[in-house]
Parts: structure tokens; C-alpha cells; sequence
């Protein structure tokens, strides 16, 4: 079965084809354009019209290197939410169209969720605590009676939303995590911050305000503000992620979700692991980012588990939708 998969919850926009033999999944392409600015952040219709310019050089691109044509498709599955309204919709009009011109079946996948089942087929992890972080979502997520759970999560803004307002402190440019992660290298010593854990949530308010009122009294380096935030924000990511493990009972950690491209985090999340006779695991950079192969990896278990296509009426969007709204009939 060949499935196109279409991502689009926020800034960036993939096609991806993926082959599903049995269980057993091969993307044959993976291919995305992600909008970027250097000083600004996410604005809705200008994302929109980036998404926009590049939807055929995408379908183009992800169909010729997968050597397949678009009647070749068996499967449409795309990103139903939660996410960006005005991104979510392109992604949508485009299952429709497919659907009504070429009598595709579709499904709707939640966006978190194929962070999750991603990594639950490109590693070794079979039933781990996910540590979801990225731009909007910061949640620890975990099966359980049939669905997927959020343990814990974010109180206020996301991690990623908050390494990307620091970076607009410090006139870095979007995203800000690559270059935050670089800068942390160069620090030589840490600089207290707030650290705001409750149970398994975390909270980013205050640690924000904090860092804002020091950036502009200009009396510490760049360089270590950077090391301060990755150690004190991932420090919090980990123990509560750690306390997820524990009252679950689980002894596997999977990473998912942008920010989780930082080596430190990935360093903290084993050093966690091997300590607790546990394991971590992260699959490679591209399927850690936003993109469609985790689209079309999700929405073909759920269509191999019965799942009924969406008729075209019912191709919208969920802008809110909560992991644990899912039934996950497929595991």
C-alpha cells in the first residue's frame, strides 16, 4: 500500500510517500518547506502564503523521488490537528481535493500522536513515555485503556514557543532553538533561573519574564543566558518526564517533537534513563521535525485497524484537538 502523507499544522508544509508492507513501513520520500524570518515569529497569513508558493514543487519533488504518480496512491492521510487554523486548512483543502478528483480514501491524523507512532516504528521503543516538545506542545504522553494519555504538559507556552520568544529578545531570528543550542555551548557558568515544576507540569511564565528583565539589564553574556535556559528548561523536561516513568511504570523514553533535536536534551534523557536501568530512544533528525512520513506512518495503522475514510464533508480541521480525544483502536 502506498500512503501520501500531507503535514501542515504549523510552519512548515511536507508531502511524504510511504510503502506499507504488513507492519513493516519504508518512506520512499520525505519531503518539506518550512517557513523561516529573521525578526519576527509565527504570523498566521504570512505562513499561509508560504505554504501556498510551494505546494507543486512540493508534490512534485516528493512523487518524483518517490517514482510514483499521484493515481499510484492508495491512502491519503493528513495532519488533522492540533495546531495552526489557517496552515491546518491548506492541508485539508488539499486531502479534499485529492479525494473528490481522484476518489482517494482519507484520514484525519492527530498531529501529536504521529510524533509518537513515528518513533514507536523507526526505533526499537514498543510501549515508551513520549517527551513531546515542540513549538506550541510540551507534553509527557503514555498509552493507556486504549488511549493516549497526557500525563503531564506545559502550563502556560510551549518550549519551543519559548526558546523562539527568546530569540526574539535576542534578535536571533526564527527558529531560535539551532542557534540557542549553539550559543549554550560557548557558556562558562550558570546563571540561576526560576524553576517552576508542579507534579509532571511544568511552567514557562515566569522563567521567560525573568530572562526578559536580564537581557535587558545587559550584565551577562549571551552565551550563558543560553546555557542557563537549555539546562534549567530541559532539567524540568527530564524530571518530570522521569516522574511519568515512574507512576506508569514504564521503562522506555521516546523523544518527539522539534526541540528534542537538541544533543543536551537527548544527553539528559539518557543519562535519566540509564540511571533508572531504563532506555531512551530518538529517532533521526527528520522525523523528529514536523513531517509528513509520521502522517502517513499513523494513518496507515489507523486505516489497517478499520478506521473508516472521511467522507468529504467531514474533511475539517481540529485547531484543539487533545491527544486523549483519540481512540487508538490500532494498538
Amino acid at each position: 500500500m502506498l500512503i501520501l502523507g500531507i503535514e501542515s499544522t504549523a510552519h512548515t508544509l511536507g508531502v511524504s510517500i510511504v510503502e506499507r508492507h504488513g507492519e513493516r513501513y519504508v518512506v520512499r520520500s520525505n519531503e518539506k518547506r518550512v517557513y523561516t524570518t529573521h525578526g519576527e515569529g509565527l504570523i498566521p497569513a504570512k505562513i499561509s502564503e508560504h505554504h501556498i508558493s510551494v505546494i507543486d514543487e512540493l508534490f512534485r519533488d516528493a512523487l518524483g523521488k518517490a517514482s510514483v504518480m499521484l493515481d499510484d496512491i492508495d491512502l491519503v492521510a493528513y495532519s488533522i490537528g492540533p495546531g495552526i487554523g489557517h496552515t491546518l486548512r491548506i492541508g485539508a483543502a488539499i486531502a479534499r481535493s485529492i479525494a473528490l478528483q481522484r476518489g482517494k480514501p482519507v484520514v484525519g491524523v492527530n498531529h501529536c500522536i504521529a510524533h509518537l507512532e513515528v518513533g514507536r516504528v523507526l526505533t526499537p521503543a514498543r510501549d515508551p513515555v513520549l517527551l513531546y516538545v515542540s513549538g506550541a506542545n510540551t507534553q509527557i504522553i503514555a498509552f493507556d485503556a486504549g488511549r493516549y494519555r497526557i500525563f503531564g504538559e506545559t502550563l502556560d507556552m510551549g518550549v519551543g514557543n519559548f526558546i523562539d520568544s527568546i530569540g526574539r529578545l535576542l534578535g536571533i531570528g526564527f527558529p531560535a532553538g539551532p542557534r540557542i543550542e549553539e550559543l549554550a555551548r560557548k557558556g562558562e557558568r550558570y546563571i540561576e533561573l526560576p524553576y517552576t515544576i508542579k507534579g509532571m507540569d511544568i511552567s514557562l511564565g515566569g522563567l521567560y519574564t525573568n530572562i526578559k528583565q536580564k537581557i535587558e539589564l545587559k550584565k551577562y553574556r549571551i552565551e550563558d543566558l543560553a546555557y542557563s535556559i537549555q539546562e534549567t528548561v530541559f532539567a524540568m523536561l527530564i524530571e518530570a518526564a522521569e516522574r511519568a516513568m515512574a507512576h506508569t511504570g514504564k521503562d522506555e523514553l521516546l523523544l518527539g517533537g522539534g526541540v528534542a533535536c537538541n544533543s543536551r536534551l537527548q544527553e539528559m534523557a539518557r543519562i535519566m534513563t540509564k540511571e533508572r536501568g531504563a532506555k531512551s530512544f530518538a529517532p533521526e533528525k527528520q522525523f523528529l521535525l514536523d513531517n509528513a512520513a509520521m502522517i502517513a506512518i499513523t494513518g496507515g495503522m489507523m486505516h489497517a485497524a478499520g478506521v473508516q475514510p472521511l467522507k468529504p464533508r467531514d474533511m475539517i480541521i481540529k485547531p484543539y484537538q487533545r491527544t486523549e480525544e483519540v481512540e487508538v483502536i490500532w494498538r
